[in-house]
């Protein structure tokens, strides 16, 4: 039986004639390492090898005469040319990944989710809840960082959804409240009681103690000060760690107080091996937000995630 070639190209790029039509297994490789990060992880996902996808993008480059990613000693990083690119045919070629996958009877699409967040968020919370979808079919790809970074990747293309703890901007994402997070003024037991009882009306008590945070500007530490003790927070962290995971540990292991998410926390407050300082009438809470591109055409395992997310942040 004899089959008529399907015409796989587009015309235009960034609004550029671009030298003729593009090639749309060259844009669906070039999304797949813009995606994965890496051209051998890229390869690994379209069934391709590591010098296949090289030569796929490479040739791309040349009909576009623009350099779409910056070769490092690990993986690639994707130029602002990749970012805008990405950013117009994500959509288009996800829906026809749906579509394909439709022409099999069956058989599900082998694309994996990619799954943006805090690392906290990522490790206490969702992957738990995630973890019985694997044995379903659910391929998943996880990758951490700051919210404003992940809804960039998100409007470009690089992800299905995003847990973020900023409620995006825009109409191109749309986005739903998830969980909130309520933060606790926390120390071992031995600082508990060196320090003694603390009120809100005077954080005095405190001066002495080692502050540990995240980040050398003690965001969350300053923001628990300014709402629960009206007052702002001037002194500079003995330790920082940019993983409030680590924070966890180092105040388990007495080397100053901190605030820190009560999710994150629950089990060693009710260990005992943590203490909590306050209990104020009004804790600080923050809404973490699930975002997905507005107009995404529908994935099964997407939504999966989605709904299981949805559905488990209600015990969180």
């Amino acid at each position: 039986m004899s089959h008529r070639q399907a015409d796989t190209s587009v015309t235009a790029v960034g609004g550029r004639a671009a030298g003729g039509p593009l090639d749309l297994m060259l844009l669906r490789t070039f999304l797949a390492v813009y995606r994965a990060g890496s051209f051998t992880a890229a390869g690994a996902l379209l069934g391709l090898s590591q010098p296949t996808v090289t030569s796929q993008v490479r040739t791309l480059e040349e009909q576009l005469d623009r350099r779409l990613f910056e070769r490092l000693p690990r993986g690639v990083a994707a130029t602002s040319v990749a970012d805008e690119l990405a950013a117009q045919v994500a959509g288009p070629l996800d829906e026809l990944a749906v579509v394909a996958g439709r022409g099999r009877p069956g058989e599900e699409s082998s694309e994996p989710v990619h799954l943006g967040g805090p690392a906290e968020v990522l490790s206490a919370r969702v992957l738990p809840a995630l973890a019985p979808l694997v044995e379903q079919g659910l391929r998943l790809r996880v990758t951490a960082g700051l919210a404003d970074d992940l809804l960039e990747g998100l409007r470009a293309g690089r992800f299905d959804l995003v847990l973020s703890a900023i409620r995006p901007r825009g109409r191109t994402v749309v986005a739903v409240p998830l969980m909130d997070e309520e933060f606790v003024l926390v120390a071992a037991p031995v600082w508990a009681d060196r320090i003694g009882p603390v009120g809100c009306d005077d954080p005095g008590l405190l001066h002495d103690a080692p502050l540990i945070a995240y980040a050398e500007d003690v965001p969350i530490l300053r923001r628990y000060w300014r709402h629960v003790f009206r007052t702002r927070l001037t002194r500079s962290p003995a330790v920082v760690v940019p993983d409030l995971r680590g924070v966890l540990t180092a105040v388990v292991a007495g080397a100053g107080i901190t605030v820190l998410p009560r999710y994150l926390c629950a089990g060693e407050l009710g260990s005992g091996e943590l203490v909590a300082l306050l209990d104020p009438d009004d804790p600080p809470i923050n809404t973490g937000f699930l975002a997905q591109r507005a107009g995404a055409p529908e994935r099964r395992y997407v939504t999966l995630v989605r709904d299981r997310l949805l559905h488990e942040a209600r015990h969180w």
